[in-house]
């Protein structure tokens, strides 16, 4: 169903990290739903550049941690929606550039919520963190919103401060009482290990097990029995897209954070998904890479998202196995026809709209 979806015609969105790899999905999503855009990235990954991003929208090349141009850039485009993705996205990543992690992560989300009380004009925004703010004690439980925050690496603690971050300006600033005079909607959004085609980081599954597969090398698997909430990447963007939507709405009191992954039982491990993978290239073989690093990296992780099933009648489209199919599938039709990437990645979307629908819950509260 996309009924949600029609809330954005021809309103104003501004996206920060907008050509990263789940900006650029989120631009062709709302693109082909006719909302004005406007993107403020520091960079282009390569995605953007294969999907032409920057045509779609508004594009600043901007950095998240100046504040004056950032705040400028909101005020002159007055969003009626803004998604906050700017982030630096790697757990590895953070123990290398650990000031920097907690400054893009933790301080430029504060740079968008202090932007945003200068805003004017109502405005309903999803800052988005991700599944690993929760503090892990490798029990295997699913975190709920109401689990304890923490983090061991920089990367989860950043996340984790950037929480604690809007949670305060939400108080502060934001609170429900006064809604009808700041007019500004603020909430935090959570999502599992996001999966998709055109992610080429540096250290993610994904990126490797295709690069491995291409060049016909053995995949090299760091953690192969590590558990992850795998999802396609439409899937929490299709979440944040109702949540945005049913805040505008104004269809009642929502809760402030929500989880969106898929069901407890579909995590798999490490080892399993890359199987999927070869089975659906058609050929390869992996091994546990007895080198790989040894800075901490959680074991299991699962989300509990019955919140956004109840209050937003979400659920995932796309069980696991599917979304690794659809994402390997997308790689293959890349590396053969590059020139018709675009036309398949709106293919690969219009089939995910027309296989969702509005849900019971399904999820163990």
């Amino acid at each position: 169903m996309r009924q949600h979806l029609v809330a954005y015609q021809g309103k104003r969105v501004f996206i920060t990290g907008h050509t990263g790899f789940k900006g650029s999905w989120l631009m062709e999503l709302l693109s082909l739903q006719g909302a004005i855009l406007c993107g403020y990235s520091i960079d282009r990954q390569p995605i953007s550049k294969v999907l032409g991003t920057a045509s779609k929208c508004l594009d600043i090349q901007g950095d998240i941690l100046d504040l004056a141009a950032l705040t400028a850039a909101i005020q002159d485009f007055k969003p009626d929606y803004l998604f906050h993705l700017a982030a630096q996205p790697l757990v590895r990543k953070s123990y290398e550039t650990p000031l920097q992690t907690f400054a893009v992560n933790a301080l430029g989300t504060a740079h968008v919520l202090e932007a945003l009380r200068t805003l004017s004009n109502p405005c309903t925004a999803i800052l988005v963190t991700t599944d690993k703010v929760y503090r892990n004690n490798e029990s295997g439980a699913p975190f709920h919103e109401e689990s304890p925050l923490g983090g061991l690496d920089p990367y989860s603690a950043s996340k984790a401060c950037a929480e604690h971050i809007i949670e305060s300006f939400r108080h502060s600033f934001f609170p429900t009482h006064s809604r009808t005079i700041h007019g500004k909607n603020i909430y935090s959004v959570r999502a599992g290990n996001v999966i998709g085609g055109g992610d080429w980081a540096v250290d993610r599954l994904f990126p490797d097990v295709v690069q491995s597969l291409l060049d016909g090398i053995t995949i090299e698997l760091r953690n192969p029995h590590s558990i992850r909430p795998w999802q396609h990447v439409l899937d929490p963007l299709n979440g944040y897209l109702m949540l945005a939507a049913k805040a505008s709405d104004n269809i009642g009191q929502l809760s402030n954070s929500y989880n969106f992954g898929p069901l407890p039982e579909e995590a798999l491990t490490v080892e399993t998904v890359a199987k999927i993978a070869i089975d659906c290239w058609g050929c390869g073989s992996y091994q546990a890479n007895s080198k790989a690093s040894a800075v901490h990296e959680a074991g299991q992780l699962r989300l509990d998202a019955s919140k956004a099933n109840k209050e937003l009648r979400w659920q995932p489209t796309w069980n696991t196995e599917i979304s690794i199919r659809e994402t390997i599938a997308w790689y293959k039709a890349f590396y053969l026809d590059p020139q018709n990437i675009e036309h398949f990645t709106r293919q690969q979307i219009d089939q995910f709209l027309s296989s969702t629908g509005q849900v019971e819950t399904v999820w163990a509260s």
